[in-house]
């Protein structure tokens, strides 16, 4: 199956397993609108996709897989929502559209956040068909990936760095945990319901680090080339707050080489894998590429 008519089959599963997710709930109506707006604001639904394509290339069809793709889904979620805080970034546009906190408010948009990360955690623990120990290993996973040794460290690193000269290898180490970490455990989690060996997993968390390090080059660029309205976001927001890119550090022409040696090697990761694992090689090549 291609990229695209696999994107054309699970994105509308995706979106309604999210509707249905978040309808469910009984909780105040401000709230939830305020987690369904960003939530249905569009996206490339990238790390969901990412967990599916996954599974689907190592043979499995588990029947929660969209309940996990879900909660994946919501974890990014809430890093975005509470990413363009004031107290962060202080950004208004996030997919061509008022960031959260400019429509509902910067408390709500705080606790939708929360909100949608607390409960990604417990649909995964409710998950009906998954054994009790493959969901203990994909809580642990998800704790590392979105906690403080993860896209919470990230983060901090992130704010810590501004008005900053880092070295390269100090950018990494932001990249490798705000942007990495998610994005590999979204493929983990979809060898995971597919029952893979343990060098498979290996072998593909390896691959996450390295697109996770080509995602976020390419954001780099993109902040740099792209114009507000492709990117959906404000553009050169890097450059106004004084942050260090790979184009700021190495020059554009050397930061699209470093983007190609990571993709590179991210292929080069799954190459011994069973399966021409194609789905993954078309999602490195549309990270690499895209234009928002």
């Amino acid at each position: 199956m291609r990229l695209k008519e696999f994107r054309s089959h699970y994105e509308p599963l995706i979106q309604q397993e999210l509707l249905d997710q978040i309808a469910a709930l009984p909780i105040p109506a401000s709230l939830k609108e305020s987690m369904n707006y960003s939530l249905q604001a569009g996206g490339k639904r990238i790390r969901p996709i990412l967990m599916l394509a996954a599974m689907h290339e190592l043979g499995g069809n588990h029947p929660d897989a969209l309940k996990v793709a879900a909660a994946i889904e919501m974890i990014h979620t809430y890093s975005l929502i509470h990413d363009d805080l004031p107290s962060m970034d202080d950004d208004d546009l996030r997919r061509g559209m008022p960031t959260n906190h400019k429509v509902f408010g910067e408390a709500v948009a705080i606790l939708a956040g929360d909100a949608l990360l607390t409960y990604s955690f417990g649909l995964i623990a409710r998950l009906p068909n998954v054994s009790n120990d493959d969901k203990v290993q994909l809580i642990d996973l998800m704790s590392t990936a979105s906690g403080a040794e993860g896209m919470v460290g990230g983060q901090i690193l992130d704010i810590e760095g501004e008005e900053k000269k880092l070295a390269l290898e100090e950018l990494e180490q932001v990249h490798r945990l705000k942007t990495g970490a998610l994005l590999t455990f979204s493929i983990l989690a979809g060898a995971i319901l597919a029952e893979a060996k343990p060098d498979t997993i290996l072998s593909l968390s390896r691959f996450g680090e390295h697109l996770g390090l080509a995602f976020q080059i390419q954001d780099d660029i993109l902040d740099v080339t792209g114009t507000s309205e492709e990117l959906g976001k404000t553009a050169g927001k890097d450059e106004n707050s004084d942050k260090s890119t790979y184009p700021g550090i190495l020059t554009l022409p050397r930061a699209k080489e470093k983007l190609d040696h990571h993709a590179q090697e991210a292929l080069q990761s799954i190459e011994g894998l069973d399966g021409e694992m194609a789905l993954l090689k078309e999602l490195t090549a549309m990270i690499v590429q895209r234009k928002n």
